[in-house]
């Protein structure tokens, strides 16, 4: 689970490189693009660009690049021809990269055109309940206080955290020990020490917390059918705090004001 200083910079290699995926997708029109075209897009990009691999292509047995989460799925949304990205949707891409051995893991829920304000709303909260779960990584701290700290942002704007699925260990492997929960006790859990490496991925409901699996043993829906969006960031454990590795340009600001606030 404790990363050395090496391993940590070959990490921060991949979460630079998965990073920039981001980045360019934020250039992207998505109304009217299926999400096998992103999916493809993003294939493209890690493998031809960035010379690195797509670390979920191939593990579980799972044929594509990323997951793709429009409006009421939750996760483990699976690329689809037929599958078409409209004008207000809010759709998370889930995506893993792997370079020289080390892979990060990262995802973000976009608005597509005019998407109401109660989807903005929504995306808006997750998005804040991620990084009052960053906020608590330091040395000393314990797993329960991410979980407590991004369960009571939910819950204190009438939104639900999903327990199923959570955040984990990451390194050599897609999914190592521990499971960061998306909920908890202040003071309980296992203790962090720096260089461990983990994600933090809260999927925030606008209702009931309760899913479903459908049918193609993948997707992963809310069971009332309301919305729900979702944000990951690969974090490492640091003397001082914390470090976002997958961190993109555009959230700097997000990541000062979290310092600032103490």
């Amino acid at each position: 689970m404790v990363k050395t200083p090496d391993e940590l910079d070959l990490m921060r290699v991949s979460g630079r490189l998965l990073a920039s995926v981001f980045e360019m997708l934020d250039g992207q029109e998505f109304d009217g693009m299926s999400t096998l075209q992103v999916n493809d897009l993003v294939d493209h990009f890690i493998t031809v660009d960035l010379d690195a691999r797509p670390a979920s292509k191939g593990q579980y047995d799972f044929k594509y690049v990323l997951n793709c989460s429009i409006n009421h799925v939750v996760c483990h949304g699976v690329p689809d021809p037929n599958e078409i990205i409209r004008d207000g949707d809010i759709v998370n891409f889930d995506i893993t990269l792997e370079k020289n051995g080390y892979i990060a893991d990262s995802s973000k829920t976009y608005l597509v055109g005019k998407a109401p304000p109660a989807a903005r709303r929504l995306v808006r909260i997750a998005q804040e309940a991620m990084w009052k779960g960053i906020k608590q990584v330091r040395p000393g701290a314990y797993l329960g206080d991410i979980g407590f700290a991004i369960e009571r942002h939910a819950k204190k704007n009438g939104c639900s955290v999903v327990r199923e699925y959570c955040g984990h260990g990451i390194g050599r492997e897609m999914h190592e020990e521990p499971k960061v929960l998306n909920f908890g006790r202040p003071g309980t859990g296992m203790k962090l020490r720096e260089g461990m490496v983990f994600t933090i991925e809260p999927m925030v409901n606008k209702g009931s917390r309760r899913v479903a699996t459908e049918s193609d043993g993948w997707t992963v829906v809310t069971k009332d059918r309301k919305l729900s969006a979702q944000f990951e960031h690969t974090v490492a454990v640091t003397r001082g705090g914390v470090e976002v590795l997958t961190l993109r340009s555009d959230e700097t600001p997000m990541l000062e004001r979290m310092r600032q606030s103490g």
